[in-house]
């Protein structure tokens, strides 16, 4: 009895040891791959069993496993599912998941096309803002306004639906390069951007990165400002999709729905979004609405080639706001629209479609992307692409009889190009990339009548045509605008001209990266030929002189990395870039003669350091920037109504201006579940030397002769010399976060046809507080869908700001004309005050 007592006791023990023998404790770190912030109640299941842990609020974990050796899956929402091995006590180290079924899983197509930084190892100064944050933040805003938390980034929002604007170390955005997917979208004529066009891009995007100075752009003709990179959804790796619904102030709302069918086992991959927006506007009288779509077609036909085909649009139409006199706005209030009173319209009229003035546009792009993988070193990406601008700017107006019509300012363009990059590992060390860039462009501006409002028909008379009569309209309709057939001369009035610009350009980069040191050298050369057709008013079609100018950019860096948290870097560049096509002829819509004497190349100068630290609680990049953009041709307004007696217009030729700053931008964690972002820059604008001034009125016919206007050392206007802000959001409970930002503006002065007898004014600085609030509920039998709660107020506060001045009137000697300093006479915007909006989407 005793000895069987022993054996069983000693057969339990062998069976208890031999247990504990095929256990393993397998540990690791759970990180998202693009912030590398840990990840909380991340599950970790040992395969074929029930056994499993999740992630502490660090990332980590630990797993008792009940064998020896085998493997584990990894699963959180939202991200992909991760298989690994293990053998004995195991430690996994850190372990990054790849993002799943949101915005950021995609396949990018033309890679070797969009300008991402992370693409060059020797750094730019630059801020990416991910698909996430601009799901969240996004709202009902344009995009400008989500690049405002970013250093040397000032947001503008105009007024009315898609008219804001950014300013990017005091730049204007018509020389800062916007691209889509690497498709240059700036104007081809002047170099502007029209947010209107684009509302919907923020539905699909997948990230925004922000590239301040001389940028690694690809492109052949590069910009002063900065390069934004907009990369959008294309080609999804998953099926799943959204639907959301959002209101906010002054009756906004929106509809999106989007849904992709992933790639199939034969490389075949479908998506679409579609969305509608509608609203009264927060400015008065500034209504409209628009549609979104967006259609991509993927297709993989093995490893080394991806082809996809991407269609999108924004098809819209709003009211405009104007800018009036500040004392007016004291008078009426910030919601005020100056433009309601013309003297043109009856009250009827003016609270309907044409208040003061309607944009209707539709501009639909398309491109065609292949990416092919040559060999392991080497790589082809190429980007076709095309767009067809329809619309127009139409505005109440009389007829001779004295009866109502709408007259509309058409602006429409057939746009085609592309862009193509090879790249290639010459050696371990040394990296080629060598590419084309080619665009060709036809602008078709007329004016038309957008509708008869009263009458069936209007006579008109040209040098061209003679007497006629127009009873054809091109209707208010942004889509039937790009199917409108009715594009007869004979329909139009005032002037028609069409414009043919082509660009045509080479890219070269080498790159050289060794342990801690990397070095590139950039160059680019290109040529520009412009042509304008008048066939309006002359006798019979008359044609300009074809210009063709050449022009180059070389770029030039080094970066060397201290040690893994620690890198510094000097970048160098020089531009001889071409004037944009409306800087070359004059000003005069119905003229086709050129500037005398010519406008020559812009010479643009930039240098720029930096310093990067990385640490896992902190990270800070800190740049110094220093740029000479010379021989710059400038146009400008005074701010009123182009319909007013009172507009004019300006052109600066042989314009100097100097751009200097700092730039500190900081991340920090100094909770696990609070995460910190600051940012504060200093700038120091100036004009330099004097130029040559041209006055033309509303119809582009010049006022009085040229004069030499000195301009030394006056401050450049538009956008405020000191930023700074800071963000915050806390994770309150596990998928509910509330986040807040503060933005403030300090050092901004005025635009317009200043001089040292009346310089530019400086503004009141102000500051506003940002808020949101989000909650994700998981839903589904496996917990892998969920729905989205989102709450924006913007201007928590309600701060009082001018956010925009036209104007060189100093202050008044009576105190009772001034507001903060300013004369009130002076012309310009208020900023919004609060606004907010909210948003219910489920995501599966």
């Amino acid at each position: 009895m005793k000895n069987s007592i022993k054996f069983l006791f000693f057969a339990v023990t062998l069976m208890l040891s031999a247990n504990t023998m095929a256990q393993s404790i397998v540990t690791g770190t759970v990180l998202d791959p693009e912030s590398n912030e840990p990840l909380p109640a991340v599950n970790v299941i040992e395969v074929g069993t029930t056994n499993g842990v999740s992630t502490d609020f660090d990332g980590n974990f630990s797993l008792k496993t009940s064998s020896e050796a085998g493997k584990i899956v990894i699963s959180y929402v939202g991200y992909e599912k991760k298989s690994l091995s293990f053998k004995g006590n195991t430690s996994l180290g850190t372990i990054k998941l790849l993002s799943d079924n949101t915005l950021e899983e995609v396949v990018i197509t033309g890679s070797g096309i969009i300008d991402l930084a992370e693409d060059r190892n020797t750094p730019v100064a630059v801020s990416t803002i991910k698909a996430a944050e601009i799901q969240e933040k996004a709202g009902n805003w344009d995009l400008p306004e989500i690049l405002k938390s970013t250093p040397s980034v000032q947001n503008i929002k105009g007024g009315g639906f898609g008219e804001g604007s950014m300013y990017l170390r005091g730049f204007d955005q018509t020389n800062t390069a916007f691209l889509l997917n690497g498709q240059p979208i700036n104007g081809m004529e002047d170099g502007k951007m029209y947010w209107s066009n684009w509302s919907g891009v923020l539905d699909v995007a997948n990230a925004v990165q922000v590239q301040r100075g001389l940028g690694s752009s690809k492109l052949a003709i590069s910009s002063v400002g900065g390069t934004v990179n907009i990369v959008t959804k294309s080609i999804d790796r998953r099926e799943g999709g959204f639907v959301q619904q959002m209101v906010g102030n002054d009756d906004y709302t929106k509809t999106t729905a989007y849904y992709s069918t992933g790639v199939n086992e034969k490389g075949w991959s479908f998506a679409s979004l579609l969305g509608h927006w509608q609203g009264d506007g927060y400015v008065d009288y500034t209504g409209g609405q628009g549609q979104t779509y967006f259609f991509s077609v993927g297709y993989q036909p093995n490893d080394d080639h991806t082809l996809n085909v991407l269609l999108t649009g924004a098809p819209q139409w709003h009211a405009a706001a104007g800018r009036g006199s500040i004392g007016t706005f004291l008078e009426n209030g910030r919601r005020y629209n100056d433009w309601n009173e013309t003297g043109i319209a009856s009250p009827n009229l003016i609270e309907g479609k044409y208040p003061s003035g309607r944009n209707i546009y539709h501009k639909p792009v398309a491109n065609l992307s292949w990416d092919w993988t040559i060999d392991d070193n080497s790589s082809l990406s190429t980007v076709l692409y095309g767009s067809l601008g329809r619309g127009a700017f139409a505005s109440l107006t009389k007829d001779d009889n004295g009866d109502f019509y709408a007259r509309s300012s058409n602006n429409n363009h057939n746009w085609f190009g592309l862009v193509s990059n090879y790249t290639t590992e010459l050696s371990e060390t040394l990296t080629l990339n060598a590419g084309a860039d080619v665009r060709t462009y036809n602008g078709i501006h007329f004016r038309g009548v957008t509708e008869f409002l009263g009458q069936n028909s209007i006579n008109e008379s040209s040098t061209f045509l003679g007497d006629y009569t127009i009873s054809e309209e091109y209707g208010i309709s942004p889509w039937g605008m790009v199917f409108n057939t009715n594009t007869t001369v004979g329909d139009r009035l005032g002037y028609n001209y069409e414009e043919v610009i082509t660009y045509y350009g080479l890219f070269g980069q080498l790159e050289y990266s060794q342990d801690d040191i990397s070095a590139f050298f950039q160059g680019a050369l290109s040529n520009q030929d412009h042509l304008v057709t008048n066939e309006f008013n002359y006798d019979d079609s008359r044609e300009s002189e074809k210009v063709s100018n050449i022009g180059y950019n070389l770029k030039a860096g080094a970066a060397y990395a201290i040690n893994d948290s620690n890198k510094v870097f000097v970048n160098a560049g020089y531009y001889s870039r071409q004037p944009f096509h409306d800087n070359l002829l004059d000003n005069n819509r119905n003229s086709v003669d050129l500037i005398n004497p010519a406008v020559d190349n812009e010479k643009i100068t930039g240098l720029e350091a930096g310093y990067q630290f990385g640490g896992e609680l902190f990270s800070a990049n800190f740049n110094i920037y220093h740029t000479i953009w010379a021989n710059r041709t400038d146009p400008s307004t005074n701010g009123k109504n182009q319909e007013s007696a009172e507009y004019r217009a300006f052109q600066n030729l042989g314009q100097k201006q100097v751009h200097s700053g700092v730039e500190l931008e900081v991340f920090t964690r100094p909770m696990q579940n609070l995460k910190v972002k600051g940012y504060l820059s200093l700038g120091d604008w100036k004009y330099k030397g004097e130029v040559t001034r041209r006055t033309f009125d509303a119809d582009g016919v010049q006022i009085g002769e040229e004069e030499k206007i000195d301009i030394d050392d006056l401050n450049v206007g538009g956008a405020a010399k000191v930023t700074g802000g800071v963000s915050a959001d806390y994770e309150i409970l596990p998928r509910f976060s509330f986040d807040t930002s503060w933005n403030w503006y300090n050092d901004q002065h005025s635009e317009g046809n200043f001089s040292k007898e009346a310089p530019p004014v400086s503004l009141p600085s102000y500051d506003t507080v940002d808020a949101g609030l989000s909650f994700k509920a998981l839903v589904g039998k496996d917990k892998t869908n969920s729905i989205q709660f989102r709450v924006n107020i913007n201007n928590v506060f309600d701060e009082v700001y001018l956010e925009s001045v036209f104007g060189t009137d100093a202050a008044s000697a009576d105190p009772t004309e001034n507001y903060k300093g300013i004369n009130k006479d002076n012309n310009g915007r208020f900023g919004y005050g609060r606004t907010w909006n909210t948003s219910i989407r489920f995501n599966f």
